[in-house]
């Protein structure tokens, strides 16, 4: 497949998702009071359930890895536990319109005048990241990634953030020694409790670890919506970072979702 299309796809994977003064998260000078697990996990638990019906914003992208670098805009048009369309332009000229569903994918490349229509674990197949449709919201709105109440969760001592890990300490050190199947995730909570400040991703098996940094959000229509992001990942084959600039967020404004396959467009190589 075309090189700028497997690094938009794989952008879905991790990304790729009136208002007051933008409100910083990052607090490493707060003394944080001491705190049980259980009340960290009520605030997880009120926290990923925060999500608007629709979604709308402009994102300033800038993409770097071990060979390329790129920026570009990417308007955002979300509808909740349906469908993401996600609109990317390069120069003011739009190359890429894609929509994403709860099982499919489908990316109009108007540059290379191709389309690529697939399932959504075609993202898994191509860059070994199993992702599913809610994850892809979460990441967008800053919630904490693929929550579960129904599993068990530890807290973790960190000097400037509340911890929550899916796993302890010594099973993590286990898992990496024996590079386990199992999917090592970290939720940092800033010292109110009230958002999620940074995830991380780690997979031994994979030796993939994922990183999202909530730097600085803003509220809009009593959400707190990410503003400032850095996603890095870390594989076996590449190091890669992705800056993002949330712009004129709209919340609960509905906007048409189109993908539009022009005729004689053929299947991206």
């Amino acid at each position: 497949m075309n090189r700028y299309i497997k690094f938009y796809s794989f952008l879905f994977a991790i990304s790729i998702f009136a208002s007051c003064a933008t409100v910083k998260i990052v607090e490493p000078t707060i003394r944080l009071g001491k705190t049980r697990r259980v009340q960290l996990l009520e605030a997880l638990d009120s926290i990923s359930l925060r999500k608007p019906n629709f979604l709308y914003t402009k994102i300033t992208t800038r993409y770097s890895d071990s060979t390329t670098e790129k920026s570009f805009k990417t308007s955002i048009r979300m509808v909740k536990d349906s469908a993401i369309n996600l609109l990317v332009s390069y120069a003011s000229i739009p190359v890429i319109n894609s929509m994403i569903t709860k099982d499919s994918l489908t990316v109009v490349n108007k540059f290379e005048k191709c389309v690529v229509l697939k399932e959504l674990s075609f993202i898994k197949e191509s860059f070994g990241v199993d992702v599913l449709y809610s994850n892809l919201e979460e990441i967008i709105l800053g919630l904490p990634l693929d929550y579960d109440t129904n599993q068990r969760y530890f807290q973790m001592h960190d000097p400037n953030n509340y911890v929550i890990s899916s796993h302890k300490k010594t099973q993590i050190r286990r898992n990496e020694r024996n590079a386990s199947d199992d999917i090592v995730i970290q939720y940092f909570l800033n010292s109110k409790m009230n958002e999620v400040v940074k995830m991380q991703v780690i997979s031994p098996a994979d030796s993939t670890e994922i990183e999202v940094d909530y730097l600085s959000r803003e509220m809009i229509e009593n959400f707190l919506v990410p503003k400032e992001v850095i996603i890095r990942v870390k594989t076996p084959r590449n190091i890669i970072t992705i800056e993002l600039l949330y712009e004129r967020t709209e919340i609960n404004i509905r906007q048409p979702l189109i993908v539009i396959i022009p005729e004689g467009y053929e299947e991206c190589k």
